[in-house]
């Protein structure tokens, strides 16, 4: 994501942007298009619910984009929230990184803070999968004031590390000669098969990764304990039980470890990336419950 900015939209990348436009109409809900310049390029943020809600901003895992959440946006826009569901820059998306390098980890933190800022909002809830639940975690860090209760969706590089045997998988994807046929083996064997996921979504995946450059992911090192005791923020860790990217239990017993006060779960039936879509009544039901103590704190 530090790396070189995107390059314009071809006749291949006009293929994943007509699925990604697909993907979103499916949005059970009216979704306003946003988008804001920062110095790294524009950002685009799909929102839905009343405006004068309070702000919920959703990270979305790498390669994933924003319209991932369509089974969670209108639920939580519907309980009151004003959803701002990100792009991430320089990922597969909306958003042209076509400005600075984000240079690295506080680059990546300043990015979402100037989102905020155009946004005007000057404190939010964070709901975040996976890469985007490690930019959540790490942004209240960064920023407390501006963060007020925070989601994590099976989250990476929090609290435990990845299994082996999830590297050994992923690492074609970093290989030369991205192939949307590459991207789609990796989520089946994941997910346990095409079957868990949704077809439109896993098709979005596909083409974002073979359509778009390698660049190279901003991330760091798992927060330490000293960091994660200073977190203020109230937090609800959901797990995936069949995740193959690490142990569900063993991050379950890491987060309660590291943060007395978090309430953590396991949702049955699911894997790492079908949560949000597989898992959609339970963590929908679950976060609402959780971000409604918002209103009362």
């Amino acid at each position: 994501m530090s790396g070189t900015p995107v390059r314009p939209p071809s006749q291949r990348t006009a293929a994943f942007l007509a699925a990604y436009d697909a993907l979103l109409a499916r949005w059970p809900v009216p979704v306003e298009a946003v988008t804001v310049r920062t110095a790294h390029g524009t950002t685009r943020i799909n929102a839905c619910g009343p405006r004068d809600g309070r702000p919920l901003v959703l990270l979305h895992g790498g390669g994933a984009t924003s319209t991932t959440w369509f089974a969670n946006a209108a639920a939580w826009a519907g309980a009151g929230h004003r959803v701002l569901a990100v792009d991430l820059i320089g990922d597969p998306g909306r958003s042209v990184h076509d400005g600075a390098p984000l240079g690295g980890v506080p680059g990546l933190l300043g990015w979402l803070d100037a989102v905020l800022d155009a946004l005007g909002a000057t404190e939010a809830d964070l709901c975040g999968h996976s890469y985007g639940a490690w930019i959540a975690l790490e942004y209240a860090l960064h920023a407390p004031a501006r963060v007020g209760r925070l989601a994590l969706l099976d989250p990476t590089q929090c609290f435990a590390g990845f299994r082996p045997g999830y590297l050994l998988h992923a690492l074609p994807l970093f290989l030369p000669r991205r192939t949307p046929a590459r991207a789609r083996r990796y989520l089946d064997w994941e997910s346990g098969g095409s079957g868990h996921l949704d077809p439109d979504w896993r098709e979005l995946y596909a083409l974002g990764y073979a359509d778009f450059p390698a660049s190279r992911v901003v991330t760091g090192p798992r927060p330490a304990p000293a960091r994660l005791r200073t977190l203020v923020h109230p937090v609800l860790t959901l797990l995936a039980e069949h995740s193959h990217t690490h142990d569900a239990r063993r991050v379950a017993a890491a987060a309660r470890s590291a943060l007395a006060t978090a309430t953590v779960a396991v949702v049955p039936d699911t894997t790492h990336h079908n949560l949000p879509m597989t898992g959609a009544a339970r963590v929908n039901e679950q976060v609402a419950a959780f971000l409604a103590d918002s209103a009362r704190t």
